[in-house]
């Protein structure tokens, strides 16, 4: 019987050094010069799930203090403690106390800060001001655009971009050799299709996938992370812009059945095959509205099944055939 690791692999394998981490290449040698300075602006982490955010600010705070790291160094999750008494009470008490490591300053982090509610976020900026001869500050935020102005414009912002195939390929690859797994080349590619720049996502479908085979092919990885191959999506569609709509609605009624798909999760999909039809690209712009259409449906409500089958009826009418 195999056996299983305690910890995640998102976490297992985390990087413990700025030089590790995947991607960001731009982000990660302007963090490691804070490093060699010991001295360092607030900092503002923005971008998608998944692509780094968290890792580079524990990468970060590991080679600024080391063994030190405890005592040095407060790590929230703004989502969990996102009140006004968190940021008056814990973070004000663990900024005003002095550094006792190598570098001049501890570090917060505060993961999930466009969760903060609006005043706590105030509470904060004045918490940022009066403590920043001891203390520096990262702010991660999947949407910068929810931290109020007077924080953004104290740090030094950091947009973190989807995390490109190769990258994501090498790291579940380094990942692969760890754990003696097998895995096609195809598979990678199905990987980078389902995670789209995620390597948080990307990492739990792998270690889904290798909890039931060594060997993982794209056919696994696709039905561990319920979605669709790219190839049944497109012909479905094709079918549907050639005006054959029964079969169509056929291959609907299977990708429903075989990966238990929502209304949204077909959509998306549909969303993102459009670009690879091979018809004129006027009619690519009529499906992408549609598209946009039907998907303001499913947000109101309308049902799932009913609205699927229609945009492609609709496919099919556009057509003209």
């Amino acid at each position: 019987m195999k056996n299983i690791d305690i910890l995640p692999w998102t976490e297992k394998y985390r990087p413990k050094k700025l030089d590790e981490v995947v991607g960001q290449l731009d982000a990660v040698s302007t963090l490691v010069a804070f490093v060699k300075s010991k001295n360092m602006p607030n900092l503002l982490f923005a971008g998608p799930p998944g692509v780094g955010k968290t890792t580079c600010a524990m990468a970060l705070a590991h080679e600024l203090y080391g063994d030190s790291l405890q005592g040095n160094f407060l790590e929230l999750n703004a989502s969990d403690e996102r009140g006004i008494e968190v940021v008056r009470g814990r973070i004000k008490d663990f900024a005003r106390a002095v550094s006792m490591g190598e570098a001049p300053f501890k570090l917060i982090f505060l993961d999930e800060g466009d969760a903060l509610t609006t005043d706590a976020q105030q509470a904060l900026r004045r918490t940022m001001e009066s403590s920043s001869m001891v203390s520096r500050f990262i702010i991660s935020a999947n949407y910068s655009s929810r931290i109020i102005e007077p924080i953004q414009s104290r740090c030094a912002v950091f947009r973190f971009m989807p995390l490109k195939e190769k990258e994501v390929i090498a790291a579940l690859e380094h990942v692969a050799k760890a754990e003696k797994l097998k895995i096609d080349e195809e598979a990678y590619k199905a990987l980078f299709y389902v995670c789209e720049g995620d390597m948080r996502r990307a990492l739990t479908i792998l270690q889904s996938c290798a909890m039931q085979s060594n060997h993982i092919k794209a056919e696994l990885v696709h039905k561990i992370s319920a979605q669709a191959t790219p190839k049944e999506v497109k012909e479905m569609m094709e079918f549907a812009v050639k005006g054959k709509f029964k079969e169509a609605r056929e291959h609907l009624d299977k990708l429903i059945i075989t990966y238990g798909l929502s209304g949204e999760d077909i959509l998306m999909q549909v969303y993102r095959e459009v670009p690879k039809l091979s018809i004129d690209e006027r009619e690519k712009i009529k499906l992408i509205a549609l598209v946009g259409e039907y998907n303001f449906r499913l947000v109101q409500g309308a049902n799932e099944r009913i609205q699927i089958e229609a945009l492609l009826a609709q496919f099919a009418l556009s057509s003209g055939k």
